[in-house]
Order: structure tokens, then sequence, then C-alpha cells
């Protein structure tokens, strides 16, 4: 618990630091553009980052689950997952890239948004198709490091770093004037630090996979392996003991044989790439559904209404960001630590967990949207003349998210038991339940009826795995962890609760036959 607390405020910390830089660079945005060439930008990148979000294919997830698997001395095994989790994504992304770039005039021309040119759109299109590969992998590789069971380079990089750079690069842009005629320069300006980020994150992945590469060469040339260090690579098998001497009484009959890993190293790989993608890709298509729901509003607002009612709306609906970004910081802790008391079938921990994120969550938002409820007419001026007609949007906003955010990270919950068919048909459930309301409602209500049709979704989305979870496990979002919780930095972890022992049967049989085998032994403390 100690450590989940930890996390939750590094990342935190970091969701503070995003939500705040993303707010102003909405403002300015809205500010310093007239409404449909903020709508086009606010369009463009959701766009973006909703094809980056399909064509990540939940490796990131992916790389978490083997990592936090993979305890203390066997990290140096992680490298073997790196090159099969990258290898399909660059090629992807590269494609798709190519594609988006190749055909920018041609969707520009079709979309025929109103405001600045097809030329105009198309030149925005390209600059993000060559920025693409980068977002995509640069998101992958921050991912895997939280399976380390650390938030910081998270919180440095994706918190902290990308969304500063972002608001400091766009606002130059914007105050000199040199998008004035250069159509490039604001999605290049936006898109920038993910080079930054992909760097500093491959760096520090850097620094923990190649180690027992190193190591491995070193025990291919003969040098005893330091099995009490646990930097060991090579196969240890047990074969008759050959020797010229007579055999003596008592004297051992085994010896062991460090053969190098290099005799079956393609079959090693393949076994890797096999083991990684049968737990990931199913739920890649998940994860594709998951991005769209994220920012299908936006274009479809921008596609039926225009851009400058996608403009409204954006600005109307920053604030999710807040609690999106506070219900991200704290997943992002405790994943890893669901992962490993799902995969042991440990209910109380699971429970704790569960609880505690739930009522921080609770208690850290549930202010924001009340207050911007309440607020949203003065907090909409902030944005410019023409933002003030979505009040009635912060309204359905702040509702809605008080409803999610009571439910907890219940799709974390449910992903972390090996349900990814489940958490997939409720994503498609809740898409298709956005789509339909919005195609219904935005041609006549414009950005209310967007509202009310992510709201539907957005509930659709969080009560089908709570109550999936409820009925399966027994897992609520509060209960006897709730309040002790909250004065856990004061009074230490609180003590262990009744296992669900029907539940705890059916989650090791859930996992069993959901995820792939795996070598690496299951501990119950865990990921510091």
């Amino acid at each position: 618990m100690g450590a989940l607390a930890k996390g939750g405020l590094a990342g935190l910390a970091g969701a503070v630091v995003s939500a705040g830089s993303q707010m102003l660079l909405v403002v300015v945005l809205a500010r310093g553009l007239d409404a449909a060439s903020a709508g086009v930008m606010f369009t463009t990148t959701s766009l973006c980052l909703m094809v980056a979000g399909i064509l990540r294919l939940d490796a990131g997830n992916g790389l978490i689950y083997f990592i936090a698997r993979t305890r203390g001395e066997r990290y140096r095994d992680i490298s073997r997952f790196l090159r099969p989790a990258l290898t399909p994504v660059v090629v992807l992304s590269l494609v798709a890239a190519v594609l988006v770039y190749l055909g920018a005039g041609t969707v520009a021309g079709l979309v025929a948004l109103t405001g600045p040119s097809p030329e105009t759109v198309a030149t925005i299109l390209r600059t993000l198709a060559l920025a693409l590969p980068v977002i995509v992998c640069a998101d992958v590789l921050v991912s895997a490091t939280r399976g380390f069971g650390t938030m910081r380079p998270t919180t440095l990089l994706s918190g902290i770093l990308q969304p500063a750079a972002q608001l400091v690069l766009v606002g130059a842009v914007v105050m000199t004037g040199a998008a004035a005629g250069r159509a490039w320069a604001l999605p290049a300006a936006w898109s920038a630090p993910a080079f930054l980020v992909l760097l500093l994150a491959a760096l520090w992945l850097g620094h923990r996979a190649p180690y027992t590469s190193r190591t491995t060469a070193k025990h291919r040339k003969g040098s005893t392996p330091d099995l009490q260090a646990g930097t060991t690579s090579p196969r240890v098998d047990a074969v008759p003991l050959r020797s010229t001497m007579p055999p003596t009484k008592g004297r051992g009959t085994l010896h062991l044989n460090t053969a190098p890993p290099s005799e079956d190293g393609a079959g090693r790989a393949r076994g890797a790439t096999s083991e990684f993608w049968r737990y990931t890709g199913p739920r890649a298509f998940g994860g594709a559904v998951q991005a769209v729901f994220q920012r299908l509003d936006v274009v479809v607002v921008a596609l039926l209404a225009g851009p400058a009612e996608a403009a409204v709306y954006t600005a109307a609906t920053r604030f999710k960001v807040v609690g999106q970004l506070v219900n991200q910081g704290l997943a992002q802790a405790a994943q890893p630590r669901l992962i490993r008391a799902m995969a042991d079938g440990d209910l109380s921990v699971a429970r704790r967990l569960y609880q505690t994120a739930t009522i921080w969550l609770v208690v850290l938002t549930w202010p924001v949207w009340l207050g911007y409820a309440l607020l949203a007419p003065w907090l909409l001026g902030l944005f410019g003349d023409g933002y003030g007609g979505g009040a009635g949007v912060a309204v359905v906003l702040g509702v809605t998210m008080m409803v999610a955010t009571a439910c907890g990270m219940v799709d974390v919950v449910l992903t972390a038991a090996g349900h990814t068919a489940s958490s997939m048909a409720n994503m498609l459930t809740a898409i298709m339940v956005t789509i339909t309301l919005d195609v219904v409602l935005v041609p006549s209500h414009g950005a209310l009826g967007a509202a009310l049709g992510w709201s539907a979704g957005v509930l659709a989305k969080n009560l089908l795995p709570l109550f999936q979870i409820s009925r399966t496990y027994g897992l609520r979002p509060f209960g006897p962890h709730s309040l002790p919780s909250l004065r856990l930095w004061r009074s230490g972890p609180p003590g262990r609760a009744p296992q669900n022992t029907t539940g705890a049967r059916h989650l090791r049989l859930v996992h069993s036959t959901s995820t792939p085998p795996s070598s690496i032994p299951q501990e119950a403390e865990t990921t510091s």
C-alpha cells in the first residue's frame, strides 16, 4: 500500500502538470486562432492520437505485464520481449505514416471542413504523419518503464516534459505569428516533444535491458555464473557425471552444464514472440477500441457540426482531462501490483488496491467536477468569445465524471483478472452507444448532443465491468479499506482482509487458461 501511495502521488503530480499544460494549450489555441482554425487543430491532433492509440497494439501494457511478472534478478529477461513488442508497432506505424502522407490531400478534400482550405488541412495531416511513428513508439517505451514498479519516467516524461514542452513551443508559434502562411508550424511544434520523450525513454530502458546481455556474453566465455547475485542466464541441465576417476561411494553423480543460451537463441526468440503476442494480441483490439472511444467525439463533432463547434466542444470538455489523468496516474501506479495480485489469486490485496485507488480518485476529483459545473460560464470565458455556450456541456461532463470516478479503475481490475474479452465487449458497446447518440443528436444539438452521447458511452464503459467484477469476485469500489486508506500516510497499511476463496479459485482458473505459460515464479509480495 505504501508503494501504491508513493506511485499514486507521483502519478498525481504528473497528472496535475499535464492537465494544467493541456488546459493552457487549449486556451492559447482558442484565443490565438479563430474558432474554425482552432477546431481544425483540435480535430487533426485528436485524429493523430486516435490513430496512434490503434497502432500501439497495446504493446505498452503487454510489456508492463511481462516485466511486472519478471521480478528481481530475472529483469534481465525483458530484453527478449522488447524486440517482438516493438517490431510490428514500428512497421505498422511507418506504413500508416506513408499512407496518411500520400493520401492527405484526398482526405482533406473528402472531409471538406469549413474554415481553413483543404490545402492547409492536408499540410497539417502530412506534418502529423511524419511524427506518427515517433509518437507511437515513445508511448510504448514509456509504458514499459512502469513494469519495473516505478512511476518516475512516466511522470517526468509523459506527465511533465511532453505537455509542458508542447505548451511552450505551440505558445511561441502562436504569439510570434510564425504560423501565418506556415500550416506545418503548429502541428510541428505540437509533435516535436515526442522525439525527446522517445530518446529519453529508450535510454532509461537501455540501462536495464542490456545488463544481462553483457552478463550473458561473459558467461559464454566460460566465466562462473554468480548464482547468489542472480546474474546467470545459461541453461542448467542435470546430466550424468562422466569422469575417468572410479566411482566413489557418496560422491555426487550430477554436475551443472552451463550450455550457452545462444545454441537455441532463435527458438527462444520465437518463443518470446509467441508468448508476448498470445497475451497482448487479444488486447490490441481492445486498446484500439479504447483509443477510438477517447478521441472519437471531437472528430464526429467536426464532421457533423463543423470545426467551430468542435472547438467549443473541446474547450467545454477539456476539464475531463483532469479526471482522466488523475485516474491514469493512480491506475499506472496500481496496475503492476494488480496484475501480480490477480495472477496469485490474492483477492485481499486486489480489494485493498481497488478500494484505495477509488476513494482517492473520488476525493481528488469530485470537487473539480462540482466546481466546474457551477463555474462553467465564467471558466469557459477564458477561452474567448463564442465559447460560453458550452455551459450545458460542462454540467453533463461533471455529473458523468462523478459517476465514472465512483466506479474506480474498474476496467483495469477486469483486465488484470484476465477478462480481456469482456473488457473488449464493454468498450465496443460503449462506442456503439456513443456513435448512435452522436449521429442522432449532434446535427441538431451540436456540442451538447455530443456530450450526451459521450456521457452514455462513459456510463456503459464503467457500469458494465463494475457489474462483472462484483458478480465474479465480489470486488466493489467502496468497502472496509476505503476510509482507512485516507489515513494511510499516517497509520500504515491496513490489515489483511478475509479472502474470498470462491473468487480466488475462479481467479486462478482464469489466469491458468487465459494467460501465456510462464517460467517466471509467482511471488506473494508486490512490486516495489
